[in-house]
């Protein structure tokens, strides 16, 4: 018996961690694969951004159909169509209130395309982290949550953190030449650089709204349901694709009738979509069973292991002062938001 609890808590030990680590190399492989993909396209045009979202979303579907056909139905196809029909079309009710957060997550997926477009891996991944904020005030709003003072003081430090990255800072071997003596082509890339980061962030920002209502929604239907995460991601997928379907059809119809659903297509970008179908799985399994501590900690392992890889490998990120106080700002945050202080009166009682 005892040795049974001991396998038993290795396992969970290895789960837990396991988990954790696969969360970091797939969270920052993805920020860096998703740049890299924007960023070079050699001799192709760029891939259209709404189809690799839509693929993302159609693997997803397959993904936890597999899941729930191996757990749920115990590899029974009978099963499988039975539970299908009862989850969606019986419950058609129940299968609609699914609609608002997988629209809200396709449009979430395709502002981090557009955001990685314009911005570096660093100080998007650093910026990101303010989904912390906007999802702890649609749970206020929301769900009537009350929160501790730590996690208070957390969000204070991370809109400090996410500010002090993105102040400017002033390179001194491009000021040193009089602004009478700087070209028209020199303002207009000037200007340009200005506008690009601009659009980054404010897709970032975006994105960061959208995660936090579709999150803390998501979060409100689970309350009282039984079902699985992976049915619910199933349910997710489905409205994903329509939604990431009508985007292809109203927005980037033209391009794919000259050039094909596929433009730009490179094993890389199947890398990218591949990874972007499993962070959403990743991160359930990280829920199950890790904690907000632990996957907190996993989240600045990415921050900085993004920030160096950024710096060293693409070549596209200059660390500064002013970003590496600001990275430690919300990588603190991070933790401290995630950490459960235990209340006097609990200390008392366990005394």
């Amino acid at each position: 018996m005892a040795n049974e609890n001991g396998i038993n808590r290795s396992n969970d030990k290895l789960l837990k961690y396991g988990t954790l680590i696969t969360l970091v190399v797939q969270s920052t492989m993805l920020v860096l694969m998703l740049r890299y993909s924007r960023s070079t396209t050699g001799d192709s045009q760029p891939y259209i951004i709404s189809t690799a979202v839509v693929l993302a979303e159609f693997l997803k579907i397959t993904i936890c159909s597999f899941l729930v056909y191996r757990g749920e139905c115990s590899y029974s196809l009978s099963a499988f169509i039975t539970l299908i029909r009862h989850e969606f079309i019986d419950r058609w009710y129940d299968f609609l209130k699914m609609a608002v957060p997988g629209g809200l997550y396709v449009v979430q997926n395709n502002l981090l395309f557009i955001a990685l477009s314009y911005l570096d891996a660093a100080t998007y991944q650093v910026t990101y982290q303010l989904k912390i904020l906007t999802t702890a005030l649609f749970s206020i709003t929301m769900l009537g949550k009350k929160l501790e003072w730590n996690k208070w003081v957390s969000l204070m430090v991370l809109m400090i953190g996410v500010a002090l990255v993105q102040l400017p800072v002033e390179d001194d071997s491009e000021i040193q030449v009089d602004n009478n003596s700087i070209s028209t082509t020199q303002s207009q890339a000037i200007l340009t650089s200005i506008g690009s980061k601009f659009v980054g962030l404010t897709a970032v920002i975006a994105a960061c709204f959208s995660s936090g209502f579709a999150g803390v929604y998501f979060e409100k239907i689970l309350k009282g349901t039984h079902q699985s995460v992976w049915l619910r991601n199933i349910q997710l997928g489905i409205f994903g694709v329509i939604f990431g379907l009508s985007t292809v059809i109203l927005v980037d119809r033209q391009s794919i009738i000259n050039d094909g659903f596929f433009r730009g297509y490179r094993p890389l970008v199947w890398l990218v979509v591949v990874n972007q179908a499993a962070s959403g799985l990743i991160v359930a399994a990280v829920i199950k069973y890790a904690d907000n501590i632990l996957k907190g900690f996993a989240t600045s392992i990415s921050i900085i292991s993004s920030s160096l890889l950024s710096y060293v490998l693409l070549g596209d990120f200059s660390p500064t002062l002013l970003f590496l106080v600001g990275s430690c700002f919300v990588i603190c945050a991070t933790f401290l938001y995630g950490h459960e202080f235990q209340s006097k009166s609990n200390k008392s009682s366990a005394v």
